[in-house]
C-alpha cells in the first residue's frame, strides 16, 4: 500500500492513484510482543475543498468516502442550502494530499465569496478556522424534528441505544484493523444500524455520514445518529443542522454541547454503553 508522501518525501504525479485508507507498517515492539509483526495504521491526508475553483478549507481526513465528505461538510458548514446546490464533485490526487473540486450553483458561489476565509483543520479540529464569534453558532434553518414515535418511550430508548452501539462496533472494518478510527452510524427506531462511515476525525465521520444520507435520500427525522466519541459542540450542531432528532455518543458531552442541544431541541445521550445511557438534553 502506498501512503501520501510526507514533507521531504518524493511526491507522486498530479492525479496519481488516491492514497489508501490503511497502511501496512512493521513497528518495533517492546515487551513480550513478537518483533517484526506487520500491522495496519490509519492514513490521514490533507483534503482541500475547492468550490468553483475557490479554495475554502483544508482538513485532515481518511481518504475514503470523500464524495460523502464533500457533501456532508458543505451542508453542515452552511455552504450549501440543500444537496441540489452541489452540481458535481471530482476527487483529485495531488502531490501533498487530495483536492475535492466541487461545482456548485451560482447562488452558493456568491455566498462563498462573501464568507471566504482560510481554514486549516486538524484531526480533532474544533471550529475549523472560524474567525469571529458571530460565525460560531449557526442555528438550524428548520426546527429539529421530534424523536420518532418508537423512541419516545424511555423503556424503548435504552435497548435501541444499546443495540446501535453494539452493531456499530461490529460495523467498523477500519477500526478493527487499526484501532485508531472513529465512526458515525445512522440508526433506525429500534437501533438497527443502517449506514456507517469511518474517519480518523470524529467530525469528519459525522460529515461523511450526513453526506451519504443526503446522497441516498434518507429521511434524517426517522432515526438517530450514534458516534464512537465524545459529543462536542460542533457534532451537536452538525446533527441539528442535518435534521437529526438525536445524537448518541459512547463518551461524554461538553457543557457547550449540552446547552446547544437544549437550545436546538436535539435529544443528546452520552455514555451509551453496557445497556445504559445518560440523557443530557
Amino acid at each position: 500500500m502506498t501512503a501520501c508522501p510526507l514533507p521531504g518525501e518524493a511526491a507522486p504525479e498530479d492525479d496519481a492513484p488516491l492514497p489508501s485508507a490503511l497502511i501496512a507498517v512493521r513497528p518495533e515492539r517492546l515487551g513480550a510482543a513478537r518483533a517484526g509483526d506487520e500491522e495496519f495504521v490509519a492514513e490521514e491526508v490533507p483534503v482541500a475543498l475547492e468550490y468553483n475553483g475557490l479554495s475554502h478549507a483544508v482538513m485532515l481526513a481518511t481518504p475514503l468516502d470523500l464524495e460523502d465528505f464533500a457533501l456532508g461538510f458543505s451542508l453542515t458548514e452552511g455552504l450549501l442550502a440543500s444537496p441540489a446546490d452541489l452540481l458535481d464533485v471530482e476527487v483529485r490526487s495531488r502531490p501533498n494530499g487530495v483536492a475535492l473540486q466541487l461545482r456548485v450553483t451560482a447562488r452558493c458561489e456568491a455566498l462563498l465569496k462573501e464568507r471566504r476565509r482560510s481554514m486549516a483543520g486538524r484531526t480533532g479540529c474544533g471550529l475549523c478556522g472560524t474567525d469571529n464569534l458571530d460565525q460560531v453558532f449557526r442555528p438550524p434553518q428548520r426546527p429539529v424534528p421530534p424523536l420518532p414515535e418508537g423512541l419516545r418511550d424511555a423503556g424503548a430508548l435504552v435497548p435501541a441505544l444499546s443495540r446501535a452501539m453494539r452493531e456499530l462496533a461490529q460495523a467498523q472494518p477500519l477500526q478493527q484493523r487499526t484501532g485508531g478510527i472513529h465512526a458515525a452510524a445512522w440508526c433506525g427506531v429500534e437501533g438497527e444500524v443502517a449506514l456507517v462511515r469511518e474517519d480518523v476525525g470524529r467530525h469528519n465521520a459525522l460529515d461523511k455520514l450526513i453526506g451519504a444520507m443526503a446522497r441516498a435520500g434518507i429521511d434524517a427525522s426517522q432515526g438517530f445518529a450514534a458516534v464512537t466519541s465524545r459529543a462536542s459542540f460542533e457534532m451537536v450542531q452538525k446533527a441539528a443542522l442535518a435534521g437529526m432528532p438525536m445524537l448518541a455518543a459512547v463518551s461524554a458531552p461538553t457543557h457547550l454541547a449540552i446547552r446547544t442541544a437544549q437550545a436546538c431541541g436535539l435529544r443528546l445521550a452520552g455514555f451509551v454503553r453496557d445497556g445504559r445511557a445518560t440523557l443530557y438534553a
